[in-house]
């Protein structure tokens, strides 16, 4: 079993910087393609990043771009979200998501990862 494990949450004025790491652990562990995701209260999970495999390709949310670097190293089994110019917009409850074999970009872009973590929070105050 693979588990994931989020760190670096937090409330910032809007304007501030955060960075998300999420440790991957578990036994055989080869992870594919990794991201992050969001849910804010009364809404559903929405793609906000993810990348490939070795780094090969990095894919955004519209409105998070030129704002969010995604980044993994695989030494580490770690992925990490660096957040900047935060928006009150942003403030949501951010999930780390794990594949364990190749997928589409398409595949990526929706819930159907197959690891989770349990979530941290981000909130940008106005």
């Amino acid at each position: 079993q693979v588990q994931l494990v989020e760190s670096g949450g937090g409330l910032v004025q809007a304007g501030g910087s955060l960075r998300l790491s999420c440790a991957a652990s578990g036994r055989s562990l080869s992870l594919s393609a990794m991201g992050w995701f969001r849910q804010a209260p009364g809404k559903e999970r929405e793609f906000v990043s993810a990348i490939s495999r070795s780094s090969l390709n990095t894919y955004y949310e519209d409105s998070v771009k030129g704002r969010f670097t995604i980044s993994r190293d695989d030494a580490k089994n770690t992925v990490y979200l660096q957040m900047n110019s935060l928006k009150p917009e942003d403030t949501a409850v951010y999930f780390c998501a794990a594949h364990r074999s190749w997928c589409s970009v398409a595949t990526m872009r929706a819930p159907l990862a197959d690891y989770w973590g349990q979530g941290t929070q981000v909130t940008a105050s106005s």
